[in-house]
This record gives C-alpha cells, sequence and structure tokens, in this order.
C-alpha cells in the first residue's frame, strides 16, 4: 500500500475532465487498498463531502465559459502546492489536470522543486508536448509525419501553401478547446480570436481528410491502436465527452503493417518528446495513406469516456491495472533516480 495524492481540477476550460478522470482513478486506487486524497489546485486539499461533490465521473457537452475560468484563476493556489502536507507526505502525486496548467509543465516544475515525486512526464517533456508548434518540430526532426502548419500571424502565400480547410487551433491547450475547422477565408478571422481567448500563441495546421486513430503508450509498450469515429467531421469537445457521439473501435479494424506502423511512430514520438510513464499520440492517416502525428497528450483523459483505458483494455489491461501500472513505473523510476545520486 502506498500513500497517493491525486492532484486534479485546476482552473483550465478542461477542469470537468480533469474531475471526471480522478473520480475513475481514485476509486481505482483505493480499490487496490492504496490511502488516497485528493487536492484540487483550485480550493486544495479535499475532505469527503467535496470528493462527493467535485469528482463527478460525467463530463458535460462544453467546456467551462471563460468568465468562470477566469474566476477560477484567481483561486488557484499553484505556489502553495509544495507546501501542502497531502503532497509533501506523500510517496507519490498521482496528477490528472488537463490545459496548460496542469500539462504544460507547470505543476511538474513545482513539485520537482519541492522534491515531491510524481507520475508521468517531467517539467521538460510537458512543456515539449504542450506546445503544438515545438513538439511538431521535434516530431518532424525525428522522422515522424505531422500536418504542415504555421504560426499566426500569417500572410496570404501561406493560406494558399496550408489549403482550405484548415484547423486553427490554440497552440497550448487540449480537449479540442478553443479548435476550428476554416473553409472559407473570411472564416479565420473569428477562428483565430476563438482560439485566442485560450492561448496566446495560434496554429495554423492543413486539414488531413481521413481516419483517425489513437495509441497508448505505457512504459516502454506501445498500446492497442483504436480507431475513432466521431458523429462531427473532428473529434470535438462534444464528440469526446457525450456518450453515444463517437464510436471507438479497439482494437482497430486496420491491416497488420498499419498497426505496427502506428505503434512505431507513438513510442518514436513519445521518446522524440521526452516523454515518462504514460501518454497517448493521436494520428490521422491521409488520402495519400500515410500517417500524419496530430498531437502527443502527456497527461490523457482518464473519463468514463477516455481512450488510453480503453486502449489498455484492448491488449488485456483493466482500468485499475492501469493506474497501478502507471504508479509502479513512477515509483520505480524515482527509486533508480535515488540509487544514481547516491
Amino acid at each position: 500500500m502506498s500513500r497517493i495524492t491525486v492532484l486534479t481540477g485546476g482552473a483550465t476550460a478542461e477542469r470537468d475532465v480533469a474531475l471526471a478522470g480522478a473520480a475513475q482513478v481514485v476509486q481505482a486506487l483505493r480499490d487496490r487498498d492504496h490511502d488516497v486524497t485528493v487536492v484540487d489546485t483550485v480550493t486544495g486539499p479535499m475532505d469527503a463531502a467535496q470528493e462527493r461533490r467535485l469528482l463527478v465521473p460525467t463530463v458535460g457537452a462544453t467546456p467551462p465559459n471563460i468568465s468562470d475560468l477566469e474566476q477560477l484563476t484567481e483561486r488557484e493556489c499553484l505556489p502553495d502546492v509544495v507546501r501542502w502536507p497531502e503532497l509533501r507526505e506523500a510517496d507519490l502525486v498521482f496528477i490528472v489536470l488537463h490545459g496548460r496548467q496542469g500539462e504544460g509543465g507547470l505543476v511538474q516544475a513545482l513539485l520537482e522543486s519541492g522534491g515531491i515525486p510524481y507520475a508521468g512526464s517531467g517539467q521538460l517533456g510537458s512543456a515539449l508536448a504542450m506546445d503544438k508548434d515545438i513538439a511538431k518540430r521535434l516530431l518532424r526532426d525525428a522522422g515522424v509525419p505531422t500536418p504542415s502548419w504555421q504560426m499566426w500571424p500569417v500572410g496570404a502565400a501561406t493560406l494558399t501553401e496550408l489549403g482550405l480547410p484548415l484547423v486553427v487551433k490554440p497552440s497550448k491547450a487540449g480537449s479540442t478547446v478553443g479548435l476550428s475547422v476554416v473553409r472559407q477565408p473570411q472564416e479565420l478571422e473569428v477562428a483565430v480570436r476563438t482560439a485566442r481567448a485560450y492561448d496566446d500563441e495560434v496554429l495554423l495546421e492543413a486539414f488531413v481528410p481521413g481516419r483517425e486513430f489513437t495509441v497508448g503508450v505505457l512504459g516502454e509498450d506501445a498500446l492497442a491502436v483504436g480507431e475513432i469515429i466521431p458523429s462531427h467531421e473532428i473529434f470535438d469537445y462534444e464528440c469526446k465527452y457525450t456518450p453515444g457521439m463517437t464510436q471507438e473501435v479497439f482494437p482497430a479494424d486496420i491491416p497488420t503493417a498499419l498497426m505496427e506502423e502506428l505503434q512505431t511512430l507513438a513510442l518514436r514520438a513519445h521518446r522524440a518528446l521526452k516523454l515518462a510513464d504514460f501518454s497517448r499520440v493521436d494520428f490521422r492517416q491521409g488520402e495519400d495513406g500515410r500517417a500524419y502525428c496530430l498531437e502527443l497528450n502527456t497527461l490523457p483523459g482518464l473519463t468514463a469516456t477516455s481512450l488510453l483505458p480503453q486502449s489498455a483494455a484492448a491488449v488485456g489491461i483493466p482500468f485499475p491495472d492501469l493506474c497501478e501500472r502507471i504508479c509502479s513505473l513512477a515509483l520505480r523510476r524515482y527509486e533508480q533516480r535515488n540509487k544514481v545520486r547516491a
């Protein structure tokens, strides 16, 4: 039995996603007899009543509005994280956060500064994966195909080069929050404004039509390849978190050669961005037959409809085992680090 603190909540558009995932992680770890405490980066340590109120295992069809996020941001107490005994006295912190603060390296840097062990990728890998521009540069250099892109602002020549339709999204956000598909040049300004509500940098990416796939990574192993078939043209927030709006097929019904290619590329991408313990890598297969990496998720969703748990289950790893293995990988990594330092 270990003392594990689940760090969740956050003041991002993906707060509800984080709390829904935490509800499942907490239950799974307690079922394995771990001593589990829950801490919200906004409200602090949770008591039993707060857990019942906040840890709801479902997510609404739309993210929180901007005004609510601004109020949450004012209350967030991230600098105090390393001073809370719930974290300092834990054997391990299990981070269930999404968005820039949780996935972008800030929380990881704070925990490292306090010498607090945590599961998942470190400060550097988290920051690299969160910044889509930098991540795509590293993927390209590692031989992982990724759709062509440019950072806003761009000129008319760039729009011609990328073509239409065009994906416009915040450079440092997840869950497709703030993402738009632009079909006409006159739609671009509104799409950029939507993205900038969530980030100061906006990425314009060539739209890749075709089948969408995802691959979970656990330790040094690629898990099952899944195919995502959303009701909408893209796998947007509503399709991700509304049951029945997306068909998710695990394992994907694809040729063995394509499956192995996706798994190889997923591991290559995971290593190129210096990730640890677990991740999820998303792809689209273009009309040219090539697999293009869309992005990497260093803290992939752990809700009832999330893809990493399905990817694991398809290779015989049920959700409680997945959480247990993530903890074991992290604890083993810290033990090895301490031996090197000794």
